[in-house]
């Protein structure tokens, strides 16, 4: 049998798939992409020059170290090592993004049959991963507010759960975990000998400074905690791939046999450029998150009139959870219409969610403040 005869029955990316329909769209205007939360603005212009100078160094295009670059491991426990909290540089791990991040802890902790509990709405590529690796993904409905419930994840917890995960800011919903629900759902974890795995790719896109938990300042944190990161939308950098693990040392030693496997060590020069923009973009960072802000009030007025009877139930980071009108029609098949005939692309829900609820993730914040007023009168158009 030839290989493309065969179903391999991988699960396809929800990303790829919206954008699979641009090419039949029936209108020239601009599109209005709220698919992916990738920055579309440049990066800082010191990270810039830095990876421009490590291009034309001599070992610019080698290998990284496998642990990572020091200067990179050093700078970000420094970033985290605040409101007491005290990380050391060898709890720190780049990966190549906050993707990898998660697929080889995972596969560090599990085993095929193993089970991890998922928050809904998950992040559909960690649905996929857990299927793909053999895992098997048990889900946990939000409370009414869609902040994760504590209680329904308790009840999910048996002898094959290896880790519960939570993501905060959330995507898709933007939702932020208050510290004491995170302590809570460490302290569930520690109490069954499993893994929390917390992912915080967009926590520096919060309403406060305020250290997002105190996990951190407990010395015992390592036997139950691993945080993933992701520098693409800070930095935005996300083509450079660099993310990170921190967790303790033993969890590192066997993540980085994965790594070995997989891609030894995240790119030389994504490193460097993390480095400059953990040292020297400060400025620069606090002004993108500021925009975004900005961006996310905007978009909150728009979404406020409910055009077309579109609702906005939760937003932030860079997300809106947004519940459409169209009762007994299949979200995808809302999706198709917004992109063909209204010029809007965004995610359906069913790619975060085990069922069919109407929700939509919009993307809002790569959109100025004319395209997300532009989008309340396109989304206004649909019958």
């Amino acid at each position: 049998m030839r290989l493309t005869d065969r179903t391999l029955g991988m699960i396809a990316s929800p990303i790829a798939e919206a954008h699979a329909w641009l090419p039949y769209r029936t209108h020239d205007r601009p599109l209005l992409d709220l698919s992916q939360a990738a920055p579309s603005y440049p990066t800082a212009p010191v990270i810039a020059a830095r990876v421009a100078e490590v291009a034309a160094e001599p070992d610019g295009g080698r290998y990284a170290p496998p642990p990572g670059i020091p200067a990179l491991k050093e700078a970000f426990a420094h970033e985290l090592s605040v409101g007491g909290a005290v990380i050391t540089p060898d709890q720190v791990l780049p990966t190549a993004g906050c993707n990898q991040a998660f697929c080889v802890t995972t596969s560090a902790l599990t085993e095929p049959g193993d089970e991890v509990i998922l928050q809904v709405p998950y992040y559909f590529n960690h649905d996929m991963w857990l299927k793909l690796d053999g895992v098997t993904p048990r889900y946990a409905f939000p409370d009414d507010d869609m902040q994760p419930s504590l209680e329904r994840t308790a009840a999910l917890v048996n002898g094959r759960t290896r880790a519960i995960v939570l993501v905060s800011p959330g995507n898709p919903t933007g939702v932020t975990v208050p510290p004491a629900t995170i302590r809570a759902f460490a302290d569930l974890a520690r109490a069954h000998d499993i893994a929390l795995i917390l992912d915080e790719t967009y926590r520096n896109f919060r309403d406060t400074t305020a250290p997002p938990h105190d996990l951190f300042t407990e010395p015992g944190w390592v036997d139950t905690v691993v945080s993933l990161h992701s520098f693409s939308k800070d930095l935005a950098i996300p083509g450079h791939r660099v993310g990170a693990v921190v967790a303790g040392p033993a969890v590192v030693y066997e993540i980085m046999k994965l790594l070995d496997c997989v891609q030894i060590s995240a790119p030389r020069i994504g490193q460097e450029a993390v480095v400059a923009g953990l040292r020297e973009a400060g400025a620069w960072r606090a002004e993108q998150t500021a925009r975004i802000e900005r961006s996310l009030a905007r978009f909150r007025t728009v979404m406020a009139a409910e055009p077309g009877g579109f609702e906005l139930v939760t937003s932030g980071a860079f997300f809106g959870w947004v519940r459409h009108p169209f009762h007994g029609e299949p979200t995808t098949d809302v999706i198709k219409r917004l992109v063909l005939d209204h010029d809007v692309l965004a995610i359906p829900g069913t790619a975060f969610t085990p069922t069919d609820d109407r929700w939509i993730r919009f993307s809002y914040a790569n959109l100025d403040e004319p395209e997300l007023d532009e989008l309340g009168a396109r989304l206004a158009e649909m019958p």
